[in-house]
């Protein structure tokens, strides 16, 4: 069972980077679906990741269509503000399975066809309307932790 952070299209390197750095020291898995909107050698994403690069276990995507191939729709967790249900009431304790929890643009977030597609597999994380949504960085942190937490977070100390 893995845990994972999927960004698709990330446009802002230091919320890469802090996502990163979250990944390393949680042994948590990243997923970067390009077109990326920063070089990877940006500066402000490896000063957002600091030292801890060589401690993330990082995969690049193609595109989104080229993540899911072969993802199986239950291990799938798409967080939008117009998600279902708060990240809380899923279930995220099964050692068999890989959690995957899919990011959106900073912004403009996940393409809409995602809510059609998958409305089931949609979360939010609850918050009040004096905002659009939360910092991404502090959004996959949350549901992150979280997803540890039911786990009685493995390999952590």
């Amino acid at each position: 069972m893995s845990v994972h952070i999927v960004l698709h299209e990330p446009e802002i390197p230091g919320n890469t980077g802090n996502i990163a750095r979250t990944c390393a020291g949680t042994g948590t898995y990243l997923h970067l679906i390009h077109p990326l909107g920063f070089s990877t050698e940006d500066r402000m994403l490896k000063r957002a990741g600091c030292d801890y690069w060589p401690n993330v276990l990082i995969t690049h995507h193609d595109s989104l269509d080229a993540f899911l191939v072969g993802k199986n729709r239950e291990d799938l967790f798409f967080v939008e503000t117009t998600g279902s249900a708060p990240y809380t009431t899923f279930d995220y304790r099964d050692p068999e399975r890989d959690y995957f929890f899919v990011f959106g643009k900073e912004t403009v977030g996940l393409p809409a066809s995602i809510a059609d597609e998958y409305p089931d597999r949609c979360l939010r994380l609850p918050q009040n309307n004096h905002v659009r949504s939360h910092n991404l960085s502090n959004a996959a942190a949350i549901v992150v932790y979280e997803a540890l937490r039911q786990q009685s977070f493995p390999g952590l100390t």
